[in-house]
């Protein structure tokens, strides 16, 4: 049931805020945030801990290249309400931002609109949620595919939000050759104009935002990254929407932005934890292996 505004234009402030929930299981709801920077309310799938536990960390865990938004979510494509059943923690998917690379992009686009994602994801919805979840303040991100670029940017960007990060088969590595291409093919992949994001190939934000050129922002956070080789699993699980090729060959790419990410980490002296599975494609099921595996280095540095 929606107890107040859940969508549409929301109410006339500067300030982030919930504006209704809805129950969906008796762990899992949407609670609905207004976003000042794109005056919009955004709906968020919250996994509450066992008995809706206050002073619990929180764990926002981004949706791929389609936001949550076109069916391809964590809800809908893997088993991690059973994997968090018993965890004391708060999981937090976002269902915004597809096509967007989760950023804050120049100007309004005209398939997706106003994007200040990185706004949203570091200044608007921990503070909105923090009293709502009655949460400890310890928070950590995560994003997988298009999402985990950005993740690590994001915790970089805003050290006293996020003390823990992890990346799933990313691409942090965006103003590498390979990695502009790889940006731009999946936000024109939605028909958004990436130029509209970061300016056009070569303009200083993309080196802003490279995380792979940055490593000591992560400094003292927990780091987990991970690819896998781009060889077939047994049970692959749903794939994630190819862009211009197969799971097998994205998943090669995104190895090899990941390898740019713990070289930087490397030869910065920055601690991480870096996994390469032997088997997996961009896919679903090698998503969930990735943040399963991630947990023993995210749920211990926020206390989950």
């Amino acid at each position: 049931m929606v107890i107040a505004l859940c969508q549409g234009v929301g109410p006339a402030t500067s300030a982030p805020s919930v504006t209704g929930s809805k129950q969906v299981t008796d762990r899992l709801s949407i609670i609905y945030v207004y976003s000042p920077s794109m005056n919009r309310v955004i709906p968020n799938q919250v996994l509450r801990p066992a008995g809706n536990a206050a002073g619990a960390p929180t764990f926002y865990l981004l949706n791929g290249k389609g936001g949550g938004t076109e069916g391809d979510s964590w809800v809908n494509y893997t088993n991690y309400e059973s994997f968090f059943a018993g965890k004391r923690v708060n999981v937090v998917s976002p269902l915004g931002g597809k096509y967007s690379w989760y950023a804050d992009w120049r100007g309004p686009d005209l398939v997706t609109g106003i994007n200040k994602w990185q706004t949203y994801l570091t200044r608007e919805l921990p503070a909105a949620l923090a009293p709502e979840l009655k949460s400890n303040g310890s928070n950590a991100i995560a994003g997988l595919s298009m999402s985990g670029g950005p993740a690590l940017d994001l915790a970089g960007q805003a050290p006293d939000v996020y003390r823990a990060v992890a990346s799933y088969s990313g691409c942090p590595a965006i103003s590498s050759p390979l990695g502009t291409a790889a940006v731009s093919a999946t936000v024109a992949s939605g028909g958004a104009n990436p130029l509209a994001m970061y300016g056009p190939p070569g303009d200083p934000a993309w080196a802003q935002h490279d995380a792979t050129l940055h490593p000591n922002r992560l400094r003292g956070k927990a780091i987990y990254i991970s690819a896998a080789t781009g060889l077939p699993r047994a049970a692959p699980g749903p794939a994630a929407v190819p862009l211009f090729f197969g799971p097998a060959q994205v998943e090669v790419i995104t190895r090899q932005c990941t390898d740019q990410m713990a070289a930087g980490l490397r030869a910065a002296g920055v601690g991480h934890t870096y996994t390469v599975f032997p088997r997996g494609a961009h896919t679903w099921g090698s998503f969930e292996q990735q943040m399963r595996d991630s947990w023993r280095v995210i749920g211990p540095a926020i206390g989950a």
